[in-house]
């Protein structure tokens, strides 16, 4: 039964080295190509993120969403004479931001719910202050449960993190709740605590929990596995239709104003398949300006299909029986789960953590090996989530004995958010063909706190240093891990241009990465990470017509300024979308 409940955490091509030539001769047929769904824009800058540094176009033409042009605007005037003239007017045109690693559900839960957390968020009605301190944050606890709160549903917050909101349990939120169903939800997403009320609702007793080691029932704390195995008995409350589709169209309006064309869940399922699938189509039904692309969940499966076999079976499936006009599983592709979650000081470190914190695995390492080996010896692409450089270098290490065992090229294993790594583990990083998506967020929002807690200042100052990876060549997209961190790409971006921390202090300043290998991080090596680069993430001919509107270019302002540019709005498969 433990072992099920460790697994059930799961809740929660080649990159184009030669520059594109952007000339007339893109696409140049013997007569004058007309059609009614022909589009042709110029009149700003157009950045193609194709080649080695910035490249412009005067113009590019695109017919039934694809890219059929991309060059001068009086080549593409004479060749497209019908075609319907959009001007820019001065914005900057580039490739769709892509999101690689974002939740649908942890968005639909958190924004259907309430969010108190030690920074500002912006949400579609406007911002949720940030609190720090346990006074604050508890005064803004009752305020929410006053306001929010009804004695026949649970009340979710997320937000919390005791580093900066002191000690919180199941007796602190009784009193500040005694007759409301009240959940918090950590910052990290990996953990929760319940108050007497949720317990009563939820109707689970203590007997349910025997010999869980991550859960502390008296305090009312459910962490890692915990958390997970908690997550079956509140699915219903969790998934509650009427709050998660309010969630998901909230997620919508954030996809549009930040300019995100295309998205990736890196794990479905999470709690319920059919349930997460179904009401994500009904929102994607509506056809919002942006696609998801789904990377299943290998751990969910293989528990709940009845072993590894039967797991692969029903991914090998799941694009005939799931795919939609814009609803799709990526094939041949995995999510697999290593080390605990950074947020909770619960990544497993090589030298330990400074005050007590405890790393954990998500997985059970020998059921882990097994996984790897499996989808290995499958031809697919692996994506792990791993954090720390104990769990980046237990992957590291299966990686090599695979590949000495069965080689592999171009596979493109990919480890996801790596908080913390080694100059050593990019050399091997670079030897084995691995690749990473980041998460520069991690920087901003840990650097400053996790200095004084958890990993002291070296450690805490070189979190998620990307420039290590860039150097050797190895291929590092962006993502948010919604809302590990917010879904604004250039926000993200910016984060690993400056490496400026939240209190404001420049660190590691020579991990800093150029400007062009942030865009491409959020465009061109996002889409390599999906295995889509043929399809989407630069401007060329061939390609998909998805693309992001700013008010400024973001190579020609000051490096600070980038995630302060204002989005337009996108360019979906030709259709514009722009924002108020």
């Amino acid at each position: 039964m433990f072992k099920k409940s460790i697994l059930l955490l799961a809740v929660f091509t080649i990159f184009f080295s030669c520059k594109n030539e952007t000339t007339d001769k893109a696409r140049k047929p013997s007569s004058v190509t007309s059609s009614a769904n022909q589009t042709l824009y110029y009149g700003g800058d157009i950045i193609t993120m194709e080649g080695t540094s910035e490249a412009y176009a005067e113009a590019v033409v695109q017919q039934d969403g694809k890219i059929v042009f991309v060059g001068s605007k009086a080549a593409a005037e004479k060749q497209f004479a019908n075609a319907t003239l959009y001007n820019l007017e001065g914005k900057t045109m580039m490739p769709g931001f892509i999101e690689p690693h974002l939740h649908p559900l942890i968005a639909a839960i958190i924004l259907s719910g309430d969010i108190v957390a030690p920074y500002d968020w912006h949400v579609p009605e406007g911002i949720k202050k940030g609190v720090q301190g346990q006074e604050e944050y508890l005064n803004r606890l009752k305020e929410s449960i006053d306001k929010n709160g009804k004695t026949d549903e649970v009340l979710f917050i997320w937000g919390y993190h005791p580093l900066w909101h002191g000690e919180l349990n199941k007796k602190i939120l009784s009193e500040l709740a005694p007759d409301i169903p009240v959940t918090i939800i950590h910052r990290s997403f990996h953990e929760a605590f319940l108050n007497e009320k949720a317990v009563e609702l939820y109707k689970i007793n203590a007997d349910q929990f025997k010999g869980n080691p991550q859960v502390e029932w008296d305090n009312g704390h459910f962490y890692e596995a915990g958390w997970m195995a908690l997550a079956p008995h509140i699915s219903s409350f969790l998934l509650d239709p009427v709050k998660y589709k309010k969630g998901l169209e909230d997620m919508t309006l954030l996809m549009e104003k930040n300019g995100i064309t295309t998205i990736a869940e890196q794990g479905l399922p999470n709690v319920d398949l059919d349930m997460e699938y179904g009401l994500l189509k009904a929102e994607m039904d509506k056809n919002p300006p942006f696609e998801i692309y789904n990377v299943l969940n290998g751990t969910y499966l293989t528990l709940n299909a009845g072993g590894l076999e039967k797991a692969e079976e029903l991914m090998a499936a799941a694009p005939e029986k799931y795919n939609t006009q814009n609803i799709f599983m990526l094939p041949k592709q995995v999510k697999l789960f290593a080390d605990g979650a950074i947020y909770s000081l619960a990544m497993q470190m090589k030298e330990g953590y400074t005050d007590g914190f405890e790393g954990q695995w998500i997985t059970p390492l020998d059921v882990f090996k097994e996984q790897m080996n499996f989808y290995w010896d499958k031809g697919y692409k692996i994506n792990i989530h791993a954090n720390g450089d104990l769990g980046i270098q237990m992957c590291l290490d299966i990686v090599e004995d695979m590949m000495k065992r069965n080689p592999r090229k171009n596979h493109r294993l990919t480890l996801h958010h790596v908080g913390y790594f080694t100059d050593d583990q990019a050399d091997q990083m670079k030897k084995l063909g691995v690749e990473a998506s980041a998460n520069p967020y991690y920087l901003w929002a840990l650097a400053d706190k996790y200095s004084e807690y958890g990993l002291g200042p070296d450690r805490a100052r070189n979190l998620v240093h990307i420039k290590s990876l860039r150097d050797r060549g190895i291929p590092v997209s962006f993502h948010s891990d919604f809302a590990m961190a917010p879904a604004e790409p250039l926000t993200l971006a910016w984060t690993a241009i400056n490496r400026m921390t939240s209190e404001h202090t420049l660190v590691s300043q020579d991990q800093r990465i150029n400007v062009y290998d942030g865009m491409k991080g959020i465009t061109i090596t996002a889409a390599r990470t999906l295995n889509l680069e043929e399809k989407m993430g630069s401007i060329k001919v061939g390609k998909d017509a998805n693309f992001t509107l700013l008010k400024e270019n973001p190579f020609k302002v000051a490096k600070m300024h980038i995630k302060d540019i204002y989005v337009e709005g996108s360019i979906y498969h030709g259709k514009a979308h722009l924002n108020k």
